[in-house]
């Protein structure tokens, strides 16, 4: 049976189409409170926009749900903390909108500046009075933009087109960040001051709500013309009427608001307003995205991969294009680990040696491959953590920059309940590589399934161990064999293509008087043997030596 995800809002017809490839699609209307919950009952995803609420008693409403996707960037209806604690995935469309956000604004400046709305409206009525709608120019003007993110930063470039000055307010950039967009940062009591136009592009925070207001409001350079295509609230509304109808503000374009759906605001009493009802990301192409960007989280989070988008797991953020490759090394190293050791770790540190930027998220993956095999449910970047928290577990983190040229090498290095330490490393150089295990140094290809024996070198171990599986019908596709010294302690790897279940890799370890051996499943799908997979405690085998 298929997961079933459910759409509680429209999507875009590529996004629907996109989904029903993977998952059973149940439509519902999520502005109907009883028919959500009833929907979620047995969903694993339920994708939203900004009309569904999804709280506490949503999601509790859903046991399996495992990801709340909105198809948009604001969470504000979504209970993050709430999702977190059941092991829900949260995840947005950030970059999505961005273009359009910015578009919007630069529209809305436009028009307060030459009262294009106002002026259309009473052609329309009969009225030609050009005199009344006199504007101003927008070049050499000062605009001040209060945030710089992503789309702070594109309505910047825009108006950079206009010939303005630049200036903005954002405490968390750096001056040099700034100036090489060639925009001169101030505080916000200097913008207010400076600016001929502002223009607002901060999320909704408690730290920005009510940012401009009734005082603020008395600080602005007379005439000035204000925006806010960002969220509702940042602005006071009514201290705006206040300022509007005082004449300190000259004009004012506005898209958001404290309380939608917004049908009545003292904003709307003034024509020298522009107010459009939230339409920053009404574009074909921001519904387009929006819905396929939510779509693909949806599919990668339901089968257990990295959601780049994903907002309340530990590393947050979008992961970089330099990190996304090693995502699956990491993991599979995880899971090497786990393998070899044959028990949950005391302790783990997982080092990552060159050039990294975000080397947080290969630690989630590191996670994540830790437990695959230990636990009965599915686990995901989101759960990894609280599973590893939950058994007691601190996983460590430790990196070490190199030069940009050098590759990137990560190591899982823990010590087991026993005392044992044991370390494996890998590196995605040419191909996904681990290069040692244990402290002997191998090359091996990080897929397929894996064999691991440690053993007394001497000659005729191979052959024996090669006829054992052969006699089972499994294929051997490659072997290496790493020493210390001849006649001492030898590690000899098997990469087989097909699965060997706990009874065989017993025999054939028993047969060569094998210290310890193990089997990892690095295939993608990691279909292992048998009816059952394998339980931890036969992952690694201890065997007893033969009597001489």
């Amino acid at each position: 049976m298929r997961p079933v995800v459910v759409v509680a809002e429209e999507l875009a017809p590529a996004a629907l189409t996109q989904l029903r490839q993977d998952f059973d699609v149940r439509r519902v209307d999520g502005t109907d409170r009883a028919a959500l919950l009833a929907a979620l009952a047995g969903a694993e995803a339920v994708v939203i926009r900004s009309a569904t609420r999804i709280d506490a008693e949503a999601i509790a409403a859903g046991p399996a749900l495992r990801v709340v996707a909105r198809a948009g960037v604001g969470l504000d209806n979504v209970d993050i903390p709430a999702a977190t604690a059941h092991g829900v995935l949260v995840v947005n469309a950030p970059t999505s909108n961005i273009v359009s956000a910015a578009e919007q604004a630069v529209a809305l400046l436009l028009a307060v500046a030459r009262h294009t709305a106002s002026a259309s409206a009473a052609l329309k009525a009969g009225e030609w009075r050009r005199s009344r709608y006199t504007g101003v120019e927008v070049a050499g003007k000062t605009v001040g933009v209060v945030g710089l993110g992503r789309i702070g930063v594109l309505f910047a470039q825009r108006m950079a087109a206009f010939g303005t000055r630049l200036i903005a307010y954002d405490p968390y950039v750096q001056p040099a960040r700034a100036a090489q967009l060639g925009v001169r940062l101030v505080s916000l009591e200097e913008l207010l001051g400076e600016a001929d136009f502002i223009s607002v592009h901060l999320p909704r925070t408690p730290e920005t709500v009510g940012l401009i207001g009734a005082r603020e409001l008395t600080l602005v350079k007379p005439g000035v013309r204000i925006i806010n295509a960002a969220r509702g609230g940042l602005i006071d509304e009514q201290a705006l009427a206040d300022a509007l109808a005082e004449g300190r503000v000259a004009g004012a374009g506005v898209d958001v608001y404290a309380k939608e759906p917004c049908t009545s605001s003292p904003l709307f009493a003034h024509e020298n307003v522009v107010a459009t009802p939230h339409l920053g990301a009404s574009t074909v192409e921001a519904q387009d995205k929006a819905g396929l960007d939510a779509a693909r989280s949806v599919r990668l989070a339901l089968h257990g991969e990295f959601v780049p988008d994903a907002v309340n797991v530990q590393a947050g953020g979008v992961v970089d294009e330099e990190v996304r490759p090693l995502l699956p090394l990491a993991e599979k190293l995880g899971t090497v680990f786990t393998a070899i050791a044959g028990t949950l770790a005391a302790s783990v540190t997982v080092e990552v040696r060159g050039p990294v930027a975000a080397p947080e998220v290969l630690r989630l993956a590191v996670i994540k491959g830790l437990f695959a095999t230990i636990t009965a449910e599915r686990v995901t970047y989101v759960n990894a953590p609280m599973l590893a928290g939950a058994r007691g577990l601190f996983i460590a983190l430790a990196s070490a920059r190199r030069e940009p040229a050098a590759s990137v090498e990560v190591t899982v290095r823990g010590v087991l309940p026993d005392g044992r330490a044991l370390s494996v490393t890998g590196t995605a150089r040419d191909a996904l590589k681990i290069t040692e295990v244990d402290g002997y140094g191998t090359e091996l290809t990080a897929d397929g399934i894996l064999l691991f024996f440690t053993y007394v070198d001497r000659p005729g171990v191979v052959g024996t161990v090669g006829s054992i599986l052969g006699r089972a019908g499994v294929n051997i596709a490659g072997m290496q064999v790493a020493r210390r010294a001849a006649g001492g302690e030898a590690l000899m790897t098997l990469m087989v293509d097909s699965a060997v279940g706990a009874d065989l890799l017993t025999a054939a370890a028993a047969a060569i008087g094998a210290a310890a051996a193990s089997a990892a499943d690095l295939r993608d799908d990691a279909v292992t043997a048998g009816d059952e997979p394998w339980p931890a405690a036969d992952r690694r085998i201890r065997p007893e030596r033969p009597e001489a």
